[in-house]
């Protein structure tokens, strides 16, 4: 025991408690804002981190620590209790709600009750790992429904990998990267976890060890072919939920009539119609990391379309940035937004821009244009030159495009559309 001014300190005694680490971080910040307030700048960098250290120390040795470490006991007695309740409803309450402890952090703290079941005696067994693992086998059905599902080939390539963490027992990058974000998947998980947790109290599953859950739990579990049963019902009642409840926003949905042509260009039918654009009005927005909006305005007249209709592999993909493509029907391209000509290639085709919020705009002319070596085109700026949006970029002749056995259509894409959030083109502007 340590004695610190009229408190005793235990020196053994908060090890595996999450609750008061939490709450010392959350102090641990509070004192040293107002130490960064009211210490001078000359001292700060020496007495902030000193004091903030001391005082966080002292106050969660001698508060924090022994009063929310018991507290945390008692909320630990209270789920190892639940688990016992009768035909199984504990565990289904407790394989919901696991993934809010999950959410909040507060998931490690069930070492102890693993930790404590093992040690009741010979042949104890460990019933809360089926329990943790119906949970997170659940948050990886529910993911992989996602990614099944989606339209979005950014949130399924974020999804499917997500998915496969999951079944391993790793659930952050599910729940977080997606489950979570889209509220509904997580549900059908907690629901999913639910019953297959219920599942696994009725089959009497247990594990000789604890630290694993998912697939590697076939380690350490008791009953091989009864896991395996627990696995499907957990992680399928949550997919089957997600693929008839969660809808993607379509907003979302930019993919949509190009995955179809990129997967069978023959089969893929006409796109439908879609709303001419003038100059003026705004065709790509979104917001940066920095929270700073974004509108980048339509460079020309025409009728707009998805990047992924653009009539060019390189610009469909996405592999030079996302954004829209323009059917033009007057041959004049204008700034879409104010900034600096960072770019013109010498066969005035295409453009490059950089505007506020470090956005990296690219507007190319055409498909394979390049090949017209510059004939029937004209530019009015150069690189290095300050524009204004609505100043006149490049005047080209669309018959003599058409002539020449080339398509018009002009993509206007955000080459670095990957830093910014809430992205929406075209028509879902």
């Amino acid at each position: 025991v340590w004695h610190l001014l009229f408190f005793n300190v235990k020196q053994v005694g908060y090890q595996g408690h999450v609750i008061p680490v939490i709450l010392a971080v959350v102090i641990m910040c509070v004192i040293e804002k107002w130490l960064h307030k009211h210490v001078p700048e000359m001292l700060d960098l020496f007495v902030t981190p000193l004091c903030t250290i001391l005082a966080t120390a002292f106050l969660t040795f001698t508060i924090i620590g022994p009063i929310f470490s018991v507290f945390e006991n008692f909320v630990l007695a209270g789920a190892q209790k639940l688990i016992t309740v009768g035909f199984g409803v504990g565990s289904l309450i407790m394989g919901a709600i696991y993934p809010i402890t999950v959410v909040m952090g507060l998931h490690h703290m069930y070492t102890v009750i693993e930790s404590g079941m093992l040690s009741a005696g010979e042949g104890a067994l460990n019933t809360w790992m089926p329990i943790a693992t119906a949970a997170n086998f659940a948050q990886c059905g529910a993911c992989l429904a996602v990614g099944l599902k989606t339209l979005n080939r950014k949130r399924k390539a974020v999804a499917i990998p997500s998915a496969l963490s999951a079944s391993l027992g790793i659930t952050e990058p599910a729940i977080f990267g997606i489950n979570f974000q889209q509220m509904k998947p997580f549900v059908c998980g907690m629901i999913g976890g639910g019953v297959g947790a219920m599942v696994a109290s009725w089959m009497g599953l247990g594990a000789t060890s604890y630290g694993v859950t998912g697939i590697p739990g076939f380690l350490t579990i008791n009953d091989p072919l009864k896991y395996i049963i627990l696995l499907a019902i957990a992680g399928g009642v949550a997919f089957a939920l997600t693929l008839v409840i969660w809808k993607e926003d379509p907003a979302d949905q930019n993919m949509k009539r190009g995955e179809k042509i990129e997967k069978d260009d023959e089969a893929a039918p006409a796109p439908a119609a879609v709303p001419e654009v003038k100059p003026g009005a705004p065709v790509i927005t979104g917001t940066s990391e920095d929270g700073e909006k974004i509108e980048i305005l339509a460079p020309l007249v025409g009728r707009i379309m998805p990047y992924t209709e653009i009539p060019d592999g390189g610009f469909a993909s996405g592999a030079l940035g996302e954004g829209v493509g323009i059917d033009p029907e007057v041959g004049l391209v204008v700034a879409p937004i104010d900034g600096e000509i960072a770019s013109v290639t010498p066969t005035k085709h295409a453009i490059g821009i950089s505007g506020a919020a470090d956005m990296e705009l690219l507007i190319h002319v055409g498909i394979d244009t390049v090949k017209m070596n510059g004939d029937g085109f004209e530019c009015f700026v150069s690189e290095g030159d300050q524009v204004k949006a609505g100043d006149k970029l490049v005047k080209f002749d669309i018959e003599k495009i058409k002539a020449a056995g080339f398509s018009p259509i002009t993509a206007v894409l955000l080459t670095n559309s990957d830093d910014y959030e809430d992205i929406k083109f075209g028509e879902n502007v």
